[in-house]
């Protein structure tokens, strides 16, 4: 592939990255998205991950395939469709050689990410110093910066808090009581009020904590530690939307694309 090509690789394919990855899609970029062999997001609706469970994932009528190996990248992408392939360490950089690479996974810190692994290298969110481990980086943080693009420097701090949702944020994230093997009562739509019981890790019950709709649920069979982030109930009810991207997701999306459209003026033509 030549050095301005419209491949972009996403480290991470959960929900944040699955909205990067819509907006690139509908403006002509080749997406190839990597994760690892079993995702831990909770919004499985809206994340091309989910096809590392299911084989395939359609969100906002674009679908995502999980690729095998290597070779079945190109065929994917041929197809029009995103691949998603297990490589947590970015292996494929290699072969694949893309102008883009987008850090996605949202570690809340630098883990093994670089400038040099690619021509434009952009982080989201905090752990990054922009100029040093990544050309730019996004600001991820609900607020008046969401999406702010910086090209030197750092975002701004984790604060721990998820976004406000009809006056509640902590609140509406459920964690594990206990490690064990995760296993719902209830699936992403359903609503629940309450105290209704959600899900058992090994034998221990979970309980919802506010009346709402279930728009994150982690996957059955997987093996969480205590406090390791389950599922989250939206307390609008039947008004949330857990089919589409979010508005967070979207704003980042945008950010990203700016980013490699500034950045890319300075790449030799």
């Amino acid at each position: 592939m030549n050095h301005l090509n419209k491949l972009v690789v996403i480290r991470g394919a959960g929900d944040i990255a699955t909205g990067v990855a819509v907006r690139l899609y509908h403006c002509g970029f080749q997406v190839v998205m990597t994760d690892i062999a079993l995702p831990t997001m909770i919004r499985c609706s809206v994340s091309f991950a989910q096809c590392l469970y299911d084989t395939s994932k359609e969100v906002e009528g674009i679908t995502a395939v999980k690729a095998n190996n290597i070779d079945e990248i190109q065929p994917i992408l041929s197809e029009q469709k995103i691949p998603v392939i297990i490589d947590p360490d970015l292996a494929i950089l290699k072969s694949l050689k893309p102008t883009y690479l987008v850090d996605a996974i949202l570690a809340k810190s630098n883990i093994g990410f670089k400038k040099e692994l690619a021509p434009i290298t952009i982080a989201l969110g905090p752990g990054f110093n922009a100029g040093q481990d990544c050309h730019a980086v996004i600001e991820t943080n609900r607020g008046h910066y969401l999406g702010r693009v910086i090209y030197t420097g750092f975002t701004m701090e984790n604060t721990g808090v998820p976004g406000n949702i009809a006056g509640y944020t902590y609140q509406r994230v459920v964690r594990t009581p206990c490690t064990g093997i995760m296993q719902s009562c209830v699936q992403l739509g359903d609503i629940v009020r309450e105290g209704d019981t959600i899900a058992h890790i090994d034998a221990t019950p979970v309980y919802a904590p506010l009346s709402g709709m279930v728009r994150g649920l982690l996957n059955n069979g997987l093996r969480v530690e205590k406090d390791f982030k389950m599922a989250d109930i939206d307390p609008r009810g039947l008004k949330a939307d857990y089919t589409t991207v979010s508005d967070k997701a979207r704003s980042i999306g945008g950010s990203v694309l700016e980013a490699m459209l500034h950045l890319s003026l300075s790449l030799p033509k």
